[in-house]
Parts: C-alpha cells; sequence; structure tokens
C-alpha cells in the first residue's frame, strides 16, 4: 500500500507542475505587453487627450500655430473648422485638429 501512495503523490505534483509551466509560457508575452503598455501606449494616451483639451479649448483671439507651421490669430470658431488670420485681412480655414500649440497672448504683434 505504500507504493501506491507514493505513486499518486508524484502523479499529483507532476499535474500541478504541468500547470505551472503552461503559465510560465505565457510570462514572457506579457512581460512585454505590459513593457509596451507603459513605454509606448501610454504616453501616446496622454498626449491625444491634452490634443484634444487643446482642441476643445480654442477661442477667438488665441495665437496659434498649426501642424504646416501657419501662425496666426483665431477669428472664428466653428464646430470642426476655426478662421485663423494669418495677416491682416488675410484668413485661412483651418481644421481645428490641425492646431497643434496655443502661443501666449502678444507673441504675434510684430507678424500680425
Amino acid at each position: 500500500m505504500i507504493s501506491i501512495a507514493h505513486a499518486q503523490e508524484a502523479a499529483g505534483q507532476a499535474a500541478g507542475a504541468a500547470q505551472t509551466a503552461g503559465f510560465m509560457q505565457y510570462l514572457p508575452f506579457i512581460i512585454i505587453f505590459v513593457f509596451l503598455w507603459f513605454v509606448m501606449l501610454r504616453p501616446q494616451m496622454k498626449r491625444a487627450k491634452e490634443h484634444r483639451l487643446l482642441v476643445e479649448g480654442l477661442q477667438k483671439g488665441d495665437e496659434v500655430v498649426t501642424q504646416g507651421g501657419v501662425t496666426g490669430r483665431i477669428s472664428k470658431v466653428g464646430e470642426a473648422y476655426v478662421s485663423v488670420e494669418v495677416l491682416s485681412g488675410a484668413e485661412m480655414l483651418v481644421q481645428r485638429t490641425a492646431i497643434v500649440l496655443v502661443l501666449p497672448k502678444g507673441t504675434l504683434k510684430s507678424a500680425l
């Protein structure tokens, strides 16, 4: 009877070891995913949120820079587009999402 008990105990340990080995097989993928989350995905989501808040906060009179590098002052604000005065009397219609930076007030005094 003693030999049967030892055999059952060894079989139980082998099953537990097999379950642990199955989990350990996926551990490198889990670690890589967590690493990529903190290094790439999380900062990108943070930047997207900041840009969304910037676009939502645009108002008439803000001095802005577009993705193309054009600077100007917002003269009209719409739902999807803003009108940017680039020279005295010259306006451009730009998508709100194309605005990448809001400059401090008075930055463009000499340009406009």
